[in-house]
């Protein structure tokens, strides 16, 4: 029996086929490589030893993933497939709406034809919205997502639930993310990045390696310990073992169960910005902009639940997630097949 894996060349999606095939398992990976690149295959491959089949898909087409399930005895899915640009979804929402929703209703077609009734979701902390407390736990109300990015996370978690609670032999787990950064050990996988990334910690490698004159800061005045958003950083590795735990948690599971994946820490941007210079040695200049709209000033995870229920704990430091990207920067050169 094999487990596949939608959009399994992704960011997430790389570092999780590594631990699975590491674990003993059978890898199938399902993938277009709309985010990602056909190089990653060999080098999952580099770094276990161990061949992860590669199927280049649309996970959004019927006809196309079908011939995918026709092919393996696929025991579990677990769903990495869909857009994930916040920015780029409040441009074109209907982009992200059509893309992550077909995914899943072509996933779930496709699955029930087949008998397939266990499935993880990767889903994000962007459901909570903005907190009314912290640390978010996951009985804190979710829906009041403030792109439409994080809507189809949420809409996503709904159709899962729903298929579900018509299933009485169907198993759903969904794992909220943090915020995951860091990158393999052996820095040959890691996070595509835009020109000018989305995300803190590819902003700061990219200016680390001279590609930006400095990092921007967004917001100096918020209500915490330096005035710098404060958000829950985990570690790609150790993200990717969460959701090993949670395909184990799947043979004695049924209905849906959600889980938190974060460390249950909180760290501002500025430290994060020591830490890597700390680890590094490299100084990042920084200049102090405006607040973007929509941000807030903390998130956290409650992880208890995880640790309780799944025997998963976060076990890297912020100096490793830190070390890790810096060492993907390093080998990186703008595209992941010409990885170095």
């Amino acid at each position: 029996m094999a487990i596949l894996l939608a959009g399994g060349a992704g960011f997430i999606g790389s570092h999780a086929a590594v631990e699975f095939l590491n674990a003993g398992y059978d890898v199938i990976i399902a993938d277009n490589f709309s985010n990602s690149d056909s190089g990653v295959i060999d080098r999952i491959k580099t770094i276990t030893g161990i061949d992860a089949i590669c199927h280049a898909v649309n996970v959004a087409s019927y006809s196309e993933l079908d011939k995918v399930f026709s092919q393996y005895e696929i025991s579990d899915v677990v769903h990495f497939a869909g857009y994930k640009a916040v920015g780029e979804s409040v441009q074109k929402p209907l982009l992200y709406y059509r893309n992550n929703l077909d995914t899943t209703l072509t996933l779930l077609e496709v699955m029930s034809k087949y008998g397939v009734k266990r499935i993880v979701f990767s889903s994000s902390a962007t459901v909570y919205g903005t907190p009314i407390k912290i640390p978010l736990t996951e009985n804190d109300p979710v829906g009041s997502c403030t792109n439409p990015y994080g809507k189809t996370k949420y809409f996503i978690e709904q159709i899962l639930t729903d298929a579900a609670d018509a299933d009485p032999n169907m198993s759903v787990v969904l794992l909220r993310y943090f915020n995951p950064i860091g990158a393999h050990e052996s820095g040959i996988i890691g996070e595509l990045a835009n020109n000018i990334p989305n995300n803190l910690m590819p902003y700061i490698t990219q200016t680390a390696a001279g590609i930006h004159e400095k990092l921007n800061i967004y917001g100096n005045d918020y209500p915490t310990s330096d005035g710098t958003g404060v958000r829950d950083y985990i570690h790609v590795m150790d993200l990717a073992k969460g959701h090993v735990a949670a395909v184990k948690y799947l043979d004695v599971h049924t209905g849906t169960e959600v889980f938190n994946l974060g460390t249950g820490t909180g760290y501002s941007v500025l430290e994060i910005v020591d830490a890597f210079e700390k680890v590094t040695g490299i100084h990042i200049p920084y200049k102090i902009m405006p607040r973007r709209p929509g941000d807030i000033a903390e998130c956290y995870a409650c992880i208890e639940k995880a640790e309780r229920v799944l025997g998963w704990k976060s076990e890297k430091s912020i100096d490793d997630m830190c070390r890790d990207a810096w060492r993907w920067q390093q080998h990186y050169d703008g595209t992941e097949k010409h990885a170095r």
